[in-house]
């Protein structure tokens, strides 16, 4: 027996090995079969949508995602390799409270000790998944509402007008849709608030491979996949500039790919580092420092591809109708240039900036406690 019945907070962490091993839907049957709570990490954020959304655990994961992990007593961590962003660099710090079983078809990433006592599995993701499903789980319903209780008062919080912007564009996408996202800030912002309406949507991210510049050969990619089906693409005013010119394909072969740029006029991820780290020693990452961006609708409507410069993501509301037809576009959202990344944890001290007013986090706490 895998799963023990001792457990009363346990969370089940999916990782892209669960993908990878086609055990999808066997991870969303235990989910609803025993409610026990599902987060995961950033390269399999698409696992967990709709109601079984809550979040992804680590450096840039959902503020209530890593609180939950701090209160559980265990993790199964399916497909998931525990590495430095999810774990931080003080193992013991981790998931203090929780015993860990760990899946994993690398023996590799086994070989590396998380947890002291924790019980490992050289195995399939399927298989695994197959023999939790046949083990006598019971409901764990009243947990899984402490953590929606928690997640609930933590949504006011840690929010940046590019998480805004992600969210209007999740309420306008259809069902099941297909979306590439980009390397900055907006991939962060995606991981935490592109939340997909049913099961079977897909977020394709380049993951620790950081390939900046991805997000619109993967849309082409996935568009031709599914024979010239409509994909979305989410990108920002550094990415996109990688590999603009496959606007001609996207043209060329008449993809519907509906390509929104989230636009800081800034490389957003390294000028925060440089921000927070190098006392504001800016290099080649804004206007002042040697970075710039051009109109993209201008360019865009060089290849021949509708364009709209918004003011305000709000805006998108008007053309809801292009996110449909089988023509593609663009809409160039304004995003302001100081936008920074929250939450985020140190690895030094596993502790989340910003910190929040002590009163609403012993809140969240004793929710998750009681």
């Amino acid at each position: 027996m895998i799963f023990r019945s001792i457990y009363n907070k346990p969370i089940l962490l999916v990782g892209n090995g669960v993908r990878s091993a086609g055990a999808v839907e066997q991870v969303h049957e235990f989910a609803r079969k025993t409610n026990v709570p599902v987060l995961t990490t950033m390269n399999g954020v698409d696992l967990a949508q709709d109601d079984l959304h809550i979040g992804f655990i680590g450096t840039h994961g959902n503020r209530v995602a890593n609180m939950i992990l701090n209160e559980c007593d265990l993790i199964v961590s399916v497909g998931a390799r525990l590495g430095i962003r999810q774990v931080g660099r003080i193992n013991k710090k981790f998931a203090p409270k929780a015993d860990l079983i760990r899946c994993d078809i690398d023996e590799y990433e086994l070989s590396r000790n998380i947890k002291r006592s924790e019980e490992k599995h050289h195995t399939d993701a399927a298989d695994f998944m197959k023999i939790l499903l046949s083990e006598d789980i019971r409901d764990y319903s009243e947990w899984k509402s402490k953590c929606l209780e928690a997640k609930q008062i933590l949504d006011h919080y840690d929010k940046q007008p590019g998480n805004y912007a992600v969210e209007k564009i999740a309420s306008l996408l259809p069902e099941n849709p297909v979306v590439s996202v980009d390397v900055g800030m907006h991939q962060c912002w995606c991981a935490q608030s592109l939340v997909l309406k049913g099961d079977k949507g897909r977020i394709h991210l380049s993951g620790g491979y950081g390939t900046m510049g991805c997000a619109l050969p993967f849309a082409i990619g996935s568009s031709i996949a599914m024979n010239n089906a409509i994909s979305y693409c989410i990108t920002g005013d550094g990415g996109l500039q990688m590999n603009i010119q496959e606007f001609e394909t996207v043209k060329r072969e008449k993809l519907p790919i509906k390509i929104f740029v989230l636009n800081n006029k800034v490389l957003g991820k390294i000028s925060e580092t440089q921000h927070f780290d190098n006392d504001d020693r800016f290099i080649c990452t804004t206007a002042e420092s040697g970075y710039t961006a051009p109109d993209f609708c201008k360019v865009a409507k060089a290849y021949g591809i509708r364009a709209k410069k918004l003011e305000s993501y709000e805006e998108l509301d008007q053309y809801s109708s292009y996110l449909t037809d089988k023509q593609p576009c663009l809409f160039d959202i304004p995003l302001p240039e100081n936008s920074l990344l929250t939450p985020k944890i140190k690895f030094e001290t596993q502790k989340i900036r910003p910190e929040l007013d002590a009163e609403v986090v012993e809140k969240v706490k004793r929710i998750l406690q009681g």
